[in-house]
């Protein structure tokens, strides 16, 4: 199983997984010109997915949705709620291609098996993914206020993350944001902090060798030295020494990860 996160950030979020058989997109938040040439930077074709997971109606996951959907003729996957509330966001998608994918349930193709979760965030009804194969897991999880016990269940024991790691607290909290906005990032359903990250990393993580990357960094609240110096400090408090079984790497809202292997 091998990854590339393309897209990470308010702007757009794009991530790509395949293994030998499949190839998958979760979210397509950017243009279609801009996710080809995500895609061509990792010498992979759009044309050659089997299929798109939608995590929830956000524009900055589904801005390129429909665009991609006709053009390479791909299969859509989202469960019941979230193909609602993208009615008239999308534009239209043949029914063959629309196909349900609810909530706490897996799915296989070949040897890869995908299982979904719900978050806490403000959409309809939102969810991530876990990608399972041959014993190795990836996690998927951005765009929830909260890392719950349900949650850390799930994602736990990954080989790798791909963790929101949105926003510094002292920085959203005197930045330019009007009050709402800053309730709605700091709320159950908003998005999780640096520390608060970096806590439930520190719940999940197995000792064995783990990549995690830092993503959905916030383009005003947040910085890529200080998201990685926070996660660091809170998981040293922890007894996770950064460098000794687990690696920090950073995403981007506009150039893809290197692909990896898990």
């Amino acid at each position: 199983m091998r990854f590339s996160v393309l897209a990470s950030g308010s702007t757009g979020n794009a991530i790509y997984i395949e293994n030998d058989e499949h190839a998958f997109l979760v979210d397509a938040g950017l243009s279609g010109k801009k996710l080809e040439s995500l895609f061509a930077s990792i010498g992979r074709d759009m044309g050659k997915l089997d299929g798109i997971l939608v995590t929830h109606e956000h524009s900055d996951h589904i801005k390129g949705l429909g665009i991609a959907a006709r053009r390479h003729k791909v299969p859509i996957y989202a469960n019941a709620k979230t193909w609602t509330a993208m009615d008239g966001l999308v534009g239209e998608i043949p029914a063959d291609q629309r196909f349900h994918f609810d909530m706490e349930t897996v799915k296989s193709f070949g040897g890869l098996d995908i299982e979904s979760f719900g978050v806490s965030h403000d959409a309809a009804d939102p969810m991530f993914y876990v990608f399972h194969e041959n014993g190795r897991k990836l996690a998927l999880i951005t765009d929830t206020g909260y890392v719950s016990d349900r949650m850390k269940g799930i994602i736990g024991a990954s080989d790798a993350y791909v963790f929101e790691s949105n926003h510094d607290i002292g920085m959203l909290q005197m930045g330019r944001y009007p009050w709402s906005v800053k309730r709605r990032i700091l709320s159950d359903v908003g998005h999780v902090s640096n520390e608060d990250a970096a806590v439930a990393m520190s719940e999940v993580l197995a000792e064995k060798p783990t990549r995690i990357y830092l993503s959905h960094l916030s383009k005003d609240n947040n910085m890529k030295d200080l998201a990685r110096m926070s996660v660091e400090q809170t998981l040293q408090t922890k007894g996770i020494i950064v460098g000794d079984y687990v690696d920090l790497f950073d995403t981007s809202p506009t150039e893809a990860t290197p692909l990896v292997v898990v």
